[in-house]
């Protein structure tokens, strides 16, 4: 069996997972007929790009980021300044002028794609930090989705993934109490997750299995992958990724 070895940085990863987003048959469908609400974030600024078919202001489709402790100026690089998007039958819906206005019409078919701060693969699950007391965007749809049975989709990078047990942690910061914690809670949410093994698959049909991780020179928080299987899905898998490779920086993509 064929195998190859690709490493890519966190930019190129979101890249990836956006092009395996936009190729779930569940994305596909809804975009045919139906709802899809695009939450602001990093990757999902890459989402946005590929379902609209067009470049985007990426650092304006942000709602939250986590930067360098000491870096606070670098916040202005990220104004957060586009609307989020919702699409009805695959065109942006003029008449949902907010997410919010669109988690209250949605239904059963309809997807929320909603990217992750934290990612516990083997468990499958996903964590979001969450400061806004209302619980933020994950507070304004999570009963809503569960009442009315939409579907999400949760684009997050290798690189969020997290050692140890989400749930446990997820438990450990609610019992702490505000006298005792007063950063971000961590909410964990369950959907379908895509990473960049589930967008080769999705993409060209190859396996895909992490090998490695981190880096330098812009290469912090990339990955190393392992790519086998049939000849041609290997082959394509190659293609793929060095058409990618090269993809710039978040903070100078525009």
């Amino acid at each position: 069996m064929p195998i190859a070895v690709f490493s890519l940085t966190v930019s190129e990863s979101k890249r990836l997972i956006a092009k395996g987003v936009a190729k779930l048959p569940c994305i596909q469908r809804a975009m045919e007929k139906g709802l899809v609400a695009v939450c602001k974030g990093t990757t999902n600024a890459y989402v946005l790009e590929e379902l609209l078919g067009k470049p985007v202001e990426k650092t304006g489709y942000v709602l939250g980021a986590t930067i360098p402790v000491k870096g606070a100026a670098r916040a202005s690089l990220l104004p957060g300044s586009i609307p989020e998007v919702v699409f009805r039958d695959g065109r942006p819906a003029d008449d949902l002028p907010t997410i919010q206005d669109a988690f209250k019409v949605m239904k059963r078919g309809d997807i929320v794609i909603k990217g992750a701060n934290a990612l516990d693969y083997e468990r499958k699950l996903a964590g979001v930090l969450i400061g806004h007391p209302e619980g933020g965007t994950v507070g304004s749809f999570a009963g809503r989705m569960h009442g009315r049975k939409f579907g999400l989709v949760i684009p997050v990078g290798l690189e969020k993934q997290v050692a140890g047990d989400l749930r446990a942690a997820e438990v450990d910061l609610l019992s702490a109490g505000p006298d005792r914690y007063t950063g971000p809670s961590l909410w964990l949410i369950h959907g379908e997750i895509v990473t960049e093994i589930e967008a080769i698959r999705l993409l060209v049909g190859a396996e895909a299995v992490q090998i490695s991780a981190g880096g330098i020179g812009g290469a912090e928080g990339a990955v190393w992958l392992m790519v086998k299987g049939p000849e041609e899905a290997v082959a394509a898998a190659t293609a793929l990724i060095e058409g990618l490779q090269g993809e710039p920086p978040f903070t100078s993509a525009g």
